[in-house]
């Protein structure tokens, strides 16, 4: 039977660089896969020097490729909220929280997918806590799976700032790197280059990193957070 998917994500990317093959697999078997992003994802730029119009522009254009990146991988919407970029802090955690409830509302997922809680980002890690608020044992009924993901370049580069990822799962994602990879060129202000964590290359190296541990040529790996079996 097909399941209804949810990733909720801080930016613009990060359902791409945590579990975007793992998304693609879901939807190619028929899953209703939906992304809700937090955050413009470029607001802070404006921070490093860059004008107010630049990155308005910045942030219509990771909208528009959000919405690419779900047409090209068959997610079935892709729903953006608002939040500033990198000053979740900033917030009272409740109107992230009810944020996420109200546009959930109608999907009832069975699985979650959100960001590992130890992530160096403040935004990945008070995503983390609202979604498990959100998704809470009350009310209708709580999702299947809520699982972890980590984001290259920010779970990485904690350094004992939180928990080091430790997953327990390992997507098969073989037959979908390349199309994750793809997707990720339409993310072009994102992406790095090598040796960056959020460059092509390190990418695959790191799908086949961990593969390498499942004897599989490729893989994308989760933590779990909660499973109603």
């Amino acid at each position: 039977m097909a399941a209804r998917v949810l990733a909720v994500c801080a930016h613009p990317d990060d359902e791409l660089l945590g579990p975007g093959a793992t998304l693609a697999r879901h939807a190619a078997r028929g899953d209703e896969v939906s992304v809700l992003l937090l955050s413009g994802g470029a607001a802070s730029r404006a921070t490093r020097g860059e004008g107010r119009k630049a990155v308005e522009e910045q942030q219509r254009r990771l909208r528009e490729a959000s919405q690419r990146v779900a047409d090209t991988l068959g997610f079935a919407r892709v729903h953006h909220l608002e939040f500033p970029d990198n000053a979740f802090d900033s917030l009272p955690l409740l109107r992230i929280v009810q944020a996420i409830e109200a546009a959930v509302a109608s999907c009832v997922p069975d699985v979650v997918y959100t960001h590992w809680p130890g992530d160096l980002n403040i935004d990945h890690v008070l995503t983390h806590r609202a979604v498990l608020t959100a998704f809470r044992p009350t009310g209708g009924p709580p999702p299947r799976e809520i699982w972890c993901f980590e984001t290259p370049s920010a779970t990485e580069w904690s350094f004992g700032a939180g928990d080091p990822f430790a997953p327990n799962r390992f997507t098969d994602i073989g037959d979908w790197l390349e199309a994750k990879l793809r997707a990720l060129a339409l993310y072009e202000s994102e992406l790095r280059s090598p040796p960056h964590p959020r460059s092509i290359d390190m990418l695959r190296a790191r799908a086949a990193m961990w593969g390498s541990m499942a004897g599989l040529e490729a893989a994308e790996t989760f933590a779990l957070a909660r499973q109603i079996d």
